[in-house]
């Protein structure tokens, strides 16, 4: 399998915060594999019989529309974006109205041009 070019990652990274900022989630799950795997620890504390992991575009498509309807304001800041081999290290805040800004670090792994899973850390 070909490495995808640090250029590539990084597009793909950028058009993901746009997407997720504008809260277009059609737009956002076109950036995944169907089946792409994803990891959250935010994932763990509201839906627990997950273990904090969900598989496919369905599964996100429910995690991303309960988000954005309960967290309206949601926005992620981007502070840097770090390409190595099919990955991208994403480093960003997240701010919502009302709440203590959160840093969070999140990988995204990437393959044929689409994302085959993510990876959320924060405390």
């Amino acid at each position: 399998m070909k490495q995808p070019s640090a250029k590539l990652l990084i597009s793909i990274s950028n058009l993901w915060f746009d997407y997720f900022n504008s809260h277009d989630l059609e737009q956002l799950l076109s950036l995944y594999h169907d089946e792409a795997l994803h990891y959250s620890p935010k994932l763990k504390i509201r839906m627990p019989e997950t273990s904090g992991l969900i598989k496919g575009k369905a599964a996100l498509r429910e995690w991303w529309k309960d988000s954005f309807s309960r967290l309206p304001s949601l926005q992620y800041e981007m502070l840097r974006l770090t390409p190595f081999e099919n990955r991208v290290f994403m480093e960003y805040i997240r701010h919502v109205d009302g709440e203590d800004d959160l840093q969070v670090g999140e990988v995204l792994e990437v393959e044929n041009g689409l994302i085959v899973a993510s990876r959320v850390y924060h405390s």
